[in-house]
């Protein structure tokens, strides 16, 4: 069954007047260690429909405490919950922390670049205590996008790691009004304003490794700068917070075994392997969850990682992922949200991918 644990809400604290930094505290302190750039998946009932969100984790591992960022979404049921209902003493119904977002860098004295957009800065954050607090040798550059002064989550406290950390530690905010006096940091990120940014300011060949958190256009175009000025996809790790992708393709391939009824499948969760039917335009994790079964997921969009399992028989069509490095697909691991059968039968493993 899906692994999901009571956290009890210790501290609420504003950081901008949309956002809160939610503080909890686990009763099994051991499944909830966690590396820098992970999430936390909660789960809670709104008028009889579970919803499932997941959110970054702000903290660093080396501060000892478990703490996520929140930005109210104009609509979202659980992120205006958090912002305006939750509070001290509540207890939150999350799974153990997952993602892959961080990668290790074995340079001597390595220089991280950041970009983050508005809400994407609370994963980057937690990567950029560690790595300043880790290595005395690292540098540190972040590019921070928001509209206005007024949304820079976490103003005071990447305030204070520039003055901590005064001459390892670069942080450029872009915004989109009128407050900056220097045009290089007005405006959006997009590609232009990266070669402006790796002409002007940021000595690209020295970057060892670059993440990206934000909205999938900007997310796309610094991606793209980034190869476009000589970083290979390898140094180059990004987590999506939204995407505009329907999660599903207009048009895919269909088992035939689909059309005249449905495909044979197998699923194993929790040690547990059970026999199902697919049916046609059903995608795993929807046919797992049909069965009553309890299959991890969360975003159901190919952005998170939750829903990872390894198919171990059979050829799928995963049609959006935002979240699987390409060795893993090459492993057979899939986001179960977005495949669809392509043959007779399919077995997929969701114990291989670690839940």
């Amino acid at each position: 069954m899906t692994n999901f644990h009571p956290l009890k809400v210790t501290d609420i604290q504003k950081t901008i007047r949309d956002a809160v930094v939610v503080t909890l505290q686990a009763e099994n302190v051991a499944e909830f260690g966690f590396a820098p750039g992970q999430y936390l998946t909660f789960k809670r009932d709104f008028e009889g429909e579970e919803l499932r969100r997941s959110y970054s984790i702000c903290a660093a591992p080396h501060e000892g405490i478990l703490q996520v960022g929140i930005k109210s979404v104009d609509g979202g049921a659980f992120s205006t919950w958090a912002n305006t209902e939750l509070q001290v003493g509540d207890v939150m119904d999350a799974m153990p922390p997952m993602g892959n977002f961080h990668a290790a860098v074995e340079d001597d004295a390595p220089h991280y670049l950041a970009f983050a957009g508005g809400s994407g800065i609370t994963p980057v954050l937690s990567i950029l205590k560690t790595a300043l607090s880790e290595d005395a040798s690292t540098r540190f550059t972040l590019i921070y996008a928001n509209r206005t002064p007024n949304t820079i989550m976490f103003r005071e406290e990447l305030e204070d790691l520039k003055n901590r950390y005064l001459h390892r530690l670069n942080i450029v905010h872009v915004l989109e009004d009128d407050s900056q006096d220097i045009e290089l940091f007005k405006g959006r990120v997009d590609q232009t304003k990266c070669a402006d940014l790796f002409r002007h300011w940021i000595d690209i060949k020295s970057v060892s490794m670059a993440y990206i958190c934000g909205p999938e256009p900007m997310m796309l175009a610094i991606s793209q700068a980034l190869k476009d000025h000589g970083l290979r996809k390898d140094q180059i790790r990004f987590e999506l917070f939204a995407s505009s992708q329907p999660g599903r393709a207009r048009k895919r391939a269909v088992s035939k075994a689909a059309e005249t009824g449905g495909v044979k499948g197998r699923v194993t969760l929790g040690g547990e392997t059970r026999s199902l039917v697919i049916p046609k335009d059903t995608s795993l994790l929807e046919a797992a969850l049909d069965e009553n079964l309890d299959a991890p997921h969360a975003c159901k969009a190919g952005v998170c990682s939750t829903c990872k399992a390894k198919v171990l028989e059979g050829e799928v069509e995963m049609v959006a992922n935002h979240a699987l490095e390409d060795y893993e697909v090459e492993a057979g691991f899939v986001l179960t949200c977005q495949c669809f059968a392509v043959s007779e039968k399919v077995v997929w493993d969701y114990d291989e991918a670690g839940h």
